[in-house]
């Protein structure tokens, strides 16, 4: 007779601990184990051998829902194929699907290309892939997805107006279908037939202060009372080095050699673009006499603590806030646009100093990139390139600082010959 719900609920367990079958019809029965647990088995012949073929667990699955487990594997059974073999094959295929989505093959270049980005950008562009590809296109097949639908995808970026944002995310893309290619996961790069179809930003550049505006500026930073030695220290070190304010603010003592007079970067305190190969190598800042002054002044007051720019409100040893030095602008006059004096942002003094360096003629291009710390989108060029120019740029900021120096003292444009080094 076949099986019912009533006799698979009045069956209770053997108490001499043995297995109990309860058959119902075409091979279906359940297995009652001592400990009461319950197995749905389906019994079949296959090339001459008796074969078992787990169906579930009861009551997780209905005597219906074997039945129709059990209908499924005669069917297979009818056509020739193996339910047990079926079911491996199955299970590999969905392991190599699994493998094969854009989620997994983009994780994968994620784990390799985090060994070469700051930390922080490696979560910011994980981030990335989470918020705006991964609902959409994760679980897909890579080798499935068409330029239009990871248009659409993209497109979504595009709306919210986070045009920035969509242009990185079709570049990583691209990346990721890159890896999925040369691995045999994909035949091509639906990424890259999206180029110039997404809206780009146009870029404006960062107000900066110009040759003939800078002297006033250096006049009020040297003259306002109130500043204090370590922000003043902070605001030169900006300039005259032309790095940038969140490496700045996290120089600590250990990175900086007085005697050498070098200032080495780590990797982590770089601002790495995600639009270029970055590359996880410190970057080295000569110092001039100038700055070498002006950081043993601090020593005694700072020396003891982690940052050379340590706050003085917080004694834990946090350094001073990235929007310091913009205050600092506000205050001095040299910032917003109503202002006599010309608006600036900080991140602007490199481009002032890059200007006037570049305009001068005295110092090779490629020295001014390097010092700017500039990635060089040439890879080939970048490793020939990585530990050039620290000679030439050391004459330079030399030069820059005396520069500098000089319009201070006399508060005016000073011609680039009378400069020396």
């Amino acid at each position: 007779m076949p099986l019912t719900n009533l006799t698979i609920e009045n069956t209770l367990p053997s108490s001499e601990g043995k297995q109990i079958k309860l058959f119902d019809a075409g091979g279906l029965y359940l297995l009652i184990k001592p400990t009461n647990h319950r197995y749905w088995r389906f019994k079949y012949r296959w090339a001459g051998r008796e074969r078992l073929l787990a169906l579930g667990v009861y009551p997780e699955i209905s005597l219906k829902m074997a039945r129709a487990r059990r209908d499924e594997a005669r069917r297979q059974l009818a056509n020739g194929q193996d339910p047990s073999e079926k079911r491996r094959a199955d299970k590999v295929a969905a392991r190599i699907a699994a493998a094969s989505s854009f989620k997994a093959i983009a994780l994968e270049w994620h784990h390799t290309k985090s060994g070469e980005w700051a930390p922080g950008h490696a979560d910011s562009v994980l981030r990335t892939l989470e918020m705006h590809l991964f609902p959409d296109l994760g679980a897909r097949p890579i080798a499935d997805i068409e330029p239009m639908a990871l248009l659409d995808v993209l497109k979504k970026v595009e709306k919210a107006g986070k045009l920035d944002t969509a242009n990185r995310l079709r570049e990583r893309c691209e990346a990721i279908f890159r890896l999925a290619i040369k691995t045999g996961r994909a035949r091509y790069n639906p990424a890259a037939e999206l180029v110039g179809a997404l809206k780009k930003r146009i870029s404006k550049p960062r107000p900066a202060l110009s040759q003939e505006q800078l002297p006033a500026f250096l006049v009020a930073l040297r003259d306002t009372d109130g500043i204090s030695l370590v922000t003043r220290g902070l605001m030169r070190m900006i300039l005259v080095c032309m790095t940038r304010v969140g490496e700045t603010v996290r120089a600590e003592w250990s990175h900086i050699d007085l005697a050498k007079g070098l200032w080495t970067i780590p990797p982590e305190n770089r601002k790495l673009k995600s639009t270029v190969k970055p590359i996880a190598q410190p970057h080295l800042v000569p110092l001039p006499r100038q700055i070498v002054e002006m950081l043993e002044e601090l020593r005694y007051i700072t020396g003891q603590r982690r940052y050379v720019f340590a706050h003085h409100h917080t004694p834990g040893g946090k350094h001073m806030s990235e929007s310091t030095p913009n205050t600092v602008l506000e205050r001095l006059g040299f910032s917003g646009k109503n202002t006599k004096n010309g608006s600036a942002v900080i991140h602007g003094f490199r481009a002032t100093a890059s200007t006037i360096l570049n305009e001068s003629g005295l110092f090779s291009p490629d020295a001014i990139e390097r010092q700017l710390s500039h990635l060089e989108r040439n890879q080939v060029r970048a490793a020939y390139n990585r530990a050039s120019y620290l000679e030439e740029r050391r004459a330079m900021v030399q030069w820059w600082a005396n520069y500098i120096e000089m319009t201070t003292e006399k508060g005016c444009v000073i011609p680039v010959d009378q400069v020396r080094i």
